[in-house]
């Protein structure tokens, strides 16, 4: 899991960097995040989840699903930088006992979901940063701004040229 999740981060950043800095508050839609948002919050998804993950259960009702408005592309791919790193430290330092050992989310006292830890690592954090990751994608889409390999060629690029 810790070398997939180095080279997703890898294609991660690279997407991130295409986000253009002058359209940060740019929704495509009223009911969707700004482009800001959605760049601050895949950044943030490692560190945010890998952090929940050191809980045995978590009551989501507790949690603010909104994400913060980025002033800048820097607060950005900072951000970016420390949540892979806060990521790797715990993913390296997991045991297997812990990897193994469930996790629960709660709403309000009520169960949801029990998953072993490392079904809740691979479904909500990764799963989940790839998700949100193609929705930037779009975004980028949206604004013409050339999308980048990914996990092969683009329209806009071949990673075989």
């Amino acid at each position: 899991m810790v070398s997939e999740f180095q080279q997703e981060a890898v294609t991660t950043r690279r997407v991130l960097q295409r986000i253009p800095a002058d359209k940060l508050e740019w929704q495509p839609h009223p009911h969707s995040m700004t482009l800001g948002q959605l760049g601050i919050h895949i950044a943030t998804i490692p560190a945010n989840l890998s952090r929940l993950a050191q809980f045995d259960e978590f009551d989501l009702t507790t949690a603010n699903f909104t994400p913060p408005q980025p002033e800048s592309m820097e607060e950005i791919l900072t951000a970016l930088d420390t949540s892979i790193a806060a990521a790797e430290a715990y993913l390296c330092g997991l045991t297997e006992a812990s990897a193994m050992g469930n996790w629960r989310a709660t709403a309000a006292g009520k169960e949801l979901f029990t998953l072993p830890r490392v079904a809740f690592l691979r479904s909500i954090m990764l799963n989940h940063w790839y998700h949100h990751r193609g929705q930037m994608s779009v975004y980028l889409r949206l604004l013409e701004v050339p999308v980048p390999v990914i996990y092969g060629r683009s329209y806009d690029e071949s990673p075989f040229d």
